[in-house]
């Protein structure tokens, strides 16, 4: 009798401990379904280690273009996946974080900065960015085209 159990408990649970672990052993590729945000320190720390560029966004929760970048950008499918594979993504609660905000001379909401791997700043851009934008100046930047034109220049070209 003993047996007979042992055989059906086998038979069940295999097939469930194969659907658990499943997903982990694919080989397809599936992107983040949102942006891996990062605390400063941590982040800043990543980017030296991983050889990244750094978007640092700065946001607070009374702050209306915040909202509608959250729920517009940072939502588009292609700004998720460009950040999360090319960059290191740092977000900083201005209302939470006044020193960090501080150190970078933040005076409205949102804004975003780029930052070199080596910590050097690169450039800001303050305000609402749509997804397409936000796209192609992050292209601009990861391509190191920021050293030789202008964004402009740059759309230009594309």
């Amino acid at each position: 009798m003993f047996q007979k159990k042992k055989k059906w408990t086998v038979f069940f649970i295999l097939p469930f401990i194969f659907l658990c672990f499943a997903p982990a052993f694919s080989t397809e590729s599936k992107s983040a379904s949102s942006i891996l945000w990062h605390d400063y320190s941590e982040g800043m720390a990543l980017s030296k280690e991983q050889g990244k560029k750094v978007f640092l966004y700065f946001w607070a929760k009374w702050c209306g273009y915040c909202t509608k970048m959250a729920k517009e950008t940072f939502v588009d499918p292609q700004v998720i996946d460009y950040l999360n594979s090319r960059f290191i993504s740092i977000k900083i609660d201005y209302d939470r974080e006044p020193r960090v905000a501080s150190r970078y001379g933040v005076r409205g909401l949102p804004t975003a900065f780029f930052i070199a791997e080596t910590g050097d700043p690169i450039g800001q851009r303050p305000g609402f960015i749509s997804a397409k934008d936000l796209i192609a100046t992050l292209q601009y930047i990861q391509s190191d085209s920021y050293k030789t034109m202008s964004l402009k220049t740059f759309l230009k070209g594309r």
